[in-house]
């Protein structure tokens, strides 16, 4: 994939996937992502947002590795979280990075003693990311990336609250949104949650490139 300055062994990983060219949305995300800033990252389903995720939270983390997880990304339920943990599967291959997801169906007592044992990325609901803040589940001081995924379905369920209260949480870390359009949820969200953001608008993606993303990428 021709993304500038990627990890090799990611980039092994993406062409054994046959993801040899970067889309639309990974192209003009990928530098921006990579320099740290806040990002507000609007695309239609079936663009790539997850699997843009991905790409860049294991871009970012590869070459280091601490106790604490780095990277805390919000998806909506369970399905969420197994698409995203596979996804990471298949494109982490060639690194040590170690994922972990939780959800409002898992043991809470299993999930803290794993995370405890050292991860990289967390993976989880709003209901059982928020729960285990408060029990001190895991830790947000070593954090890199705080990631919303696909915030629109998540807000009309009423999870802002939560949200934002993970997002105050953390002293500093670079935090991003991913959303389908503009709403003033969404809006409402940015404002409150991202410093100075970098703002993406793909809603007029074309269906030709949504095609070529494959099955993986439809979120």
């Amino acid at each position: 994939m021709k993304l500038k300055k990627i990890n090799e062994g990611l980039k092994e990983s993406l062409i054994e996937n046959g993801l040899v060219e970067a889309n639309e949305l990974q192209k003009e995300t990928f530098s921006t992502i990579k320099s740290g800033a806040d990002c507000l990252i609007l695309a239609p389903a079936g663009s790539g947002k997850t699997t843009t995720i991905v790409i860049n939270v294991i871009q970012q983390l590869v070459k280091e590795g601490e106790q604490s997880p780095r990277a805390l990304i919000v998806v909506q339920d369970k399905d969420k979280v197994l698409e995203m943990l596979e996804m990471f599967e298949k494109y982490g291959r060639h690194t040590d990075l170690t994922v972990f997801g939780v959800h409002d169906k898992g043991d809470m007592d299993y999930d803290k003693n794993y995370i405890s044992g050292g991860i990289d990325v967390l993976v989880g609901t709003p209901n059982k990311l928020s729960n285990m803040l408060s029990t001190a589940g895991y830790n947000v001081n070593r954090l890199k990336m705080f990631i919303v995924d696909d915030a629109d379905p998540m807000l009309r369920l009423r999870h802002e609250t939560k949200i934002m209260r993970i997002s105050n949480s953390i002293v500093k870390t670079q935090r991003i949104i991913f959303a389908s359009e503009m709403t003033e949820r969404i809006e409402s969200l940015a404002d409150k949650m991202l410093i100075e953001p970098f703002e993406f608008d793909f809603e007029e993606y074309e269906d030709e490139d949504e095609e070529e993303e494959g099955e993986d990428e439809n979120v």
